[in-house]
């Protein structure tokens, strides 16, 4: 009898940073940040906006502007990915390894119907004929639950309403059945009740091809709702990542405590403003040092402003950044 070897994670990220060049230096958008993407798991990624939570997986995916200065690892199942030359890296990404963005508007073609969409990806990434294509498109779509998917196929992206372009966008994702998909804000541009439509497809798609699901949302109930484990990123670094559960019941990190502060609750009514995380965050080319929340944090002293945090490991999954953590 031998004994069970676990499944390698399908992405881990190692001391990443990505940089853009201005008069005078660098502005950092990542800064050093590390964390894995077990397989069949769904991580999510969350903080406010300039947190550097798309800016990280726009880098794995080879997608950031020609200026950007990237250093550090990105390996897809056990392959350094950072560093492929375009063409390699082409025959992964929508294959193996897919992204769905905030607004497929931005992602879909304008004045290519969505049939022709889907088949070509077929054609270029598996070879297939256009005639097998189209069929695999039609039950791609049929996947995503979309009504009338026949009629759907000979439709422009501007005739379909915004929840069922991001179900042809999560279909599209699917086609090549990857290791690995990237949704950054799949649900931010959607009313509530299109958006839990998204998350529960998500779900049901997760478990029914066992693919790992990266979730980026600035929105912790979304993410909650759907991630295995959590990492909170704050000015380009990982604060705090811990399992779900654990995170939403008892953060370890101010900046996360006040995030779950934010999240509505409907069993309990609030009167008056909704909370907020008061102050700002950093602007692009502030000096890194000490702490880049102590000026918002309610537990802050004069090491915080001197002295960053590292990232360390409390046990039982969690890892967190912080000199005063929540304990």
């Amino acid at each position: 009898m031998t004994d069970d070897v676990a499944p390698l994670p399908t992405l881990r990220i190692h001391a990443l940073e990505v940089g853009y060049p201005i008069a005078g230096g660098t502005v950092a958008a990542v800064r050093g940040v590390s964390l894995t993407v077990g397989a069949h798991e769904c991580l999510g990624v969350v903080g406010e906006s300039g947190s550097g939570k798309t800016q990280l997986f726009m880098a794995v995916m080879g997608l950031l502007p020609g200026g950007a200065h990237v250093t550090g690892s990105a390996l897809f199942q056990d392959e350094e990915i950072l560093w492929l030359p375009p063409d390699q890296l082409n025959r992964i990404r929508g294959s193996k390894l897919a992204m769905v963005f905030q607004d497929p508007m931005t992602s879909l073609t304008p004045h290519l119907k969505i049939g022709v969409q889907l088949a070509e990806i077929l054609v270029h990434h598996r070879g297939v004929s256009w005639r097998d294509a189209e069929s695999a498109a039609l039950r791609a779509l049929d996947r995503v639950h979309i009504p009338d998917p026949q009629r759907r196929l000979k439709q422009y992206p501007h005739q379909l309403s915004g929840g069922m372009r991001q179900r042809v966008m999560i279909a599209m994702s699917l086609l090549c059945e990857p290791a690995l998909v990237i949704a950054d804000e799949p649900t931010s541009a959607l009313d509530v009740s299109v958006q839990a439509r998204i998350l529960e497809l998500l779900r049901d798609l997760r478990a029914e091809t066992g693919i790992s699901i990266v979730l980026i949302s600035h929105d912790l109930a979304v993410v909650a709702s759907l991630a295995d484990r959590v990492v909170v990123m704050y000015a380009g670094r990982v604060v705090e990542s811990a399992p779900t559960e654990d995170l939403m019941r008892k953060p370890l990190h101010p900046y996360s405590s006040l995030l779950i502060q934010c999240v509505p609750d409907l069993r309990r009514p609030r009167a008056g403003r909704m909370p907020f995380v008061p102050g700002q965050t950093p602007g692009a080319g502030e000096p890194d040092r000490g702490c880049a929340f102590a000026p918002r944090c309610p537990r802050s002293t004069e090491r915080c402003a001197s002295e960053r945090p590292a990232l360390v490991n409390v046990g039982s999954g969690a890892e967190v950044a912080c000199h005063h953590p929540l304990l």
